[in-house]
């Protein structure tokens, strides 16, 4: 078989408004996807076709003779050094806004035109159909010939982390424009539906993490609130099936399956509202749903969840504001080495510490009766004070730790690894080196009023962090040498 039918495309052009450019990477991507379609559709009920189907992804590239003087302060929206930088591009109208502001950008700091047009990266049959609820890509053997054969299937040479660990080399010299490939957008985009059983549209750029199911609750209870306030800005609520309601006293649909991680949405028309992520416990789940959500270049994102206080003087319900995590999780050990520094962010740091404050109507000193600042550190397995507590007690007391989870250092180093910023704010929910375990029955009204508090505080501060300008909150400390102009 020697045919390939593709679907004809016009000549790469040159644009110097992003918002035409963003229009004819969707106009491109479109053709692509209805191209393949129907293509598959045809094949499925006719049988295999007689040559192969291809499309491929739009791509946007930049070609630069300059070192542009560019605002120093600025940690994206320029590339380092000249050459020509280029990145295949998938669900343009998913990321219309922020495909223009970085763009814009690029025209902007560099006085030079983008090209769009076709790209030579295929695009798999898989990801072309997604967006038909009603179409499924069958298992390989399920047809009644060899997909590969003839619809391109996914290709882990361009759906991979290299382009953010650092690892990427370029055999065209071409430089990567942005941190992930179409094809490992379109991975994660798949893998959020699965797992947290909510459209990738939902998804606010504010986004809390947390280990307890009681926070959810919580979180539709302040979301009705805000629904019923006109001026909140808030405009609707979305619960896991895509459950969506903008009247504050409607009922929410149940889903007929729990999913992995039950995720919830306030939404703003803007994408500015918080989105919600129950990923229960253990590191293993924190990294899933960090690495599926960097793909949508939220602009932060916070642990709020339970840990272990491990000093004689916290009490249940107390606040950990950390500010170093010490990684004994394992799970990023391969992506981003142990001697790599995980550093607090000043500004997330703060807006965490101004909402504690605001929240509790405590300040200085007397905030300190109910939240320390220090090293949280985050393990691999949940019993591990049933083993010979000697080895990580003494290494828990020699990194001056004052709290214990298993999901906090994942998040955090996750988003270092992704650049999206990140903090963790955990509330003390037993103290196991002091014979407080988490039994049923333990807990103190002292420690219930502070876990209805905590995502108040979690919420108060993606609220801080929403009127921050965005060159604040993404800054330098999170970019290395050589950085993808796009964030």
């Amino acid at each position: 078989m020697s045919d390939i039918l593709t679907p004809q495309s016009a000549a790469p052009e040159a644009f110097d408004d992003a918002t035409a450019a963003v229009a004819r990477l969707e106009e491109l991507y479109a053709q692509a996807t209805e191209f393949l379609c129907s293509h598959f559709m045809e094949a499925m009920a006719s049988g295999a076709p007689s040559g192969r189907i291809r499309a491929f992804y739009p791509q946007v590239s930049l070609t630069t003779s300059s070192y542009a003087q560019v605002d120093t302060r600025l940690s994206f929206g320029h590339v380092s050094a000249p050459g020509t930088y280029a990145a295949t591009i998938s669900r343009p109208d998913l990321f219309r806004a922020y495909l223009t502001q970085q763009i814009g950008l690029l025209i902007q700091n560099h006085g030079q035109p983008v090209i769009v047009g076709v790209s030579d990266t295929p695009m798999p049959v898989h990801f072309a159909v997604a967006s038909d609820a009603g179409t499924t890509v069958p298992q390989e053997g399920a047809a009644s010939f060899t997909l590969r054969d003839f619809f391109d299937v996914p290709d882990l040479s361009t759906t991979n982390d290299d382009i953010v660990n650092g690892t990427l080399k370029s055999e065209d010299g071409i430089g990567p424009l942005a941190p992930f490939t179409a094809q490992r957008v379109d991975y994660s985009l798949a893998r959020l539906s699965h797992y947290t059983a909510t459209d990738p549209e939902h998804f606010q750029n504010h986004v809390l993490f947390t280990n307890y199911q009681f926070y959810v609750s919580e979180f539709e209870a302040y979301a009705r609130t805000q629904l019923r306030d006109p001026e909140s800005g808030y405009t609707s609520f979305v619960s896991t099936g895509n459950a969506e309601i903008t009247d504050a006293d409607a009922p929410l649909a149940e889903t007929a399956k729990t999913p992995q991680m039950p995720t919830y949405h306030l939404k703003r028309p803007d994408s500015s509202g918080i989105t919600l992520v129950n990923i229960g416990v253990g590191p293993s789940n924190a990294k899933t749903a960090t690495d599926h959500i960097a793909v949508l270049r939220p602009h932060a994102w916070l642990m709020v969840g339970h840990c272990a206080g491990l000093r004689n003087s916290q009490q249940l319900g107390d606040f950990v504001l950390a500010h170093a995590y010490l990684r004994e999780d394992k799970v990023l050990d391969d992506d981003l080495p142990l001697w790599v520094p995980i550093p607090a962010l000043a500004e997330i740091q703060i807006a965490l510490e101004q909402s504690v404050a605001k929240i509790t109507e405590l300040e200085g000193y007397d905030l300190k009766r109910i939240m320390r600042t220090g090293t949280v550190a985050s393990l691999d397995n949940r019993n591990w004070e049933l083993r010979d507590q000697r080895g990580p007690v003494q290494r828990l007391s020699q990194s001056r730790a004052v709290a214990l989870d298993m999901e906090s250092a994942t998040i955090a180093a996750n988003g270092f690894r992704f650049r999206v910023p990140y903090g963790t704010l955990l509330c003390v929910s037993d103290k196991p080196l002091h014979g407080e375990l988490k039994l049923p029955g333990m807990a103190s009204d002292f420690y219930k009023t502070q876990v209805a508090r905590h995502l108040m505080i979690g919420i108060c501060a993606m609220e801080h962090l929403r009127n921050m300008p965005l060159e604040r909150i993404h800054s330098r400390k999170l970019r290395s040498f050589e950085e993808t102009a796009f964030l």
